[in-house]
């Protein structure tokens, strides 16, 4: 129940209707006895974002970003981190006495849900694709210390811009997506949407040895997904999406709190709600 002392936190972007951050800091929130705090979803589009952020009241402490708002941010932010610059992306406003913070919480996400597979300092590793989610996965391999990163993607000239765009971060280089398996990745992360083009990754696995690789693919709905399951059936360890998900809504939530987060409370909130198991 709302009262004047609540603080507030939400999540925009459109369409909003299907976002699972609500079900994950809403648990965050329940777990860790914040009872003066609510999260609630808004449809917002990239012309209504400005009107929106300036309308808010010192009580709202925090706002998760999704499409189509991580470029248009930068343009509402006072201030941004050095990490949202680097990822071109912002997913994360946090107010602060000097205005609204920018950050990007994904690369963090990504990496946590890395680690938690047991993927520490890798050799070889690849991005499938080459939008804004394959810039922070790139980001997130290089911070795990990985000694190569190269991007596969059926655009070669957006993945060679990509490169370009993180300097001394795409050590792997880049190559067609229809030949990623060939390369020899210990470590993939696909940023590859569900649907056609998810199933259309899943038939390059035909035939091949993914034996000792982990795979993180970043959808997270309709789970496993075709490549996911593709990839199972050919030897790889496969982290769902969800967990990245899951991970990045645990850093937001700490950034709006200060409080740590309950990730194995927020973990269990979104499995629940999407029926996975950790090793479904």
């Amino acid at each position: 129940m709302t009262s004047e002392t609540t603080r507030h936190a939400g999540v925009l972007g459109s369409p909003i209707r299907h976002s699972l951050s609500p079900t994950l800091h809403v648990a965050g929130y329940e777990a860790a006895g914040l009872a003066d705090w609510d999260y609630t979803p808004h449809e917002v589009d990239e012309g209504g974002l400005a009107p929106f952020v300036a309308g808010l009241d010192v009580m709202w402490r925090g706002l998760s970003l999704t499409m189509p708002l991580k470029v248009a941010a930068f343009d509402v932010a006072d201030e941004v981190s050095e990490l949202a610059r680097r990822a071109g992306a912002i997913n994360t406003l946090v107010r602060t006495d000097a205005g609204w913070i920018a950050d990007n919480t994904d690369v963090y996400g990504l990496r946590a849900a890395l680690r938690e597979a047991g993927v520490t300092a890798p050799a070889r590793t690849l991005v499938l694709g080459s939008g804004a989610t394959a810039r922070s996965a790139a980001l997130a391999l290089h911070e795990l210390d990985a000694e190569q990163v190269g991007i596969a993607a059926r655009d070669e000239a957006k993945a060679a811009a990509l490169a370009d765009a993180v300097p001394g971060v795409i050590t792997g280089g880049t190559g067609p997506l229809r030949s990623w398996t060939s390369t020899g990745p210990q470590v993939v992360v696909s940023t590859v949407p569900g649907g056609a083009a998810n199933e259309a990754v899943a038939a390059t696995v035909d035939g091949a040895d993914l034996e000792g690789v982990v795979l993180l693919d970043v959808v997270y709905a309709d789970w496993p997904t075709p490549l996911a399951r593709a990839a199972r059936e050919r030897g790889a360890t496969v982290v769902s999406g969800l967990e990245m998900l899951v991970h990045q809504a645990a850093r937001q939530f700490e950034l709006f709190t200060g409080e740590p987060a309950p990730v194995v409370a927020m973990q269990a909130a979104g499995r629940a709600a999407l029926g996975h198991t950790p090793d479904a």
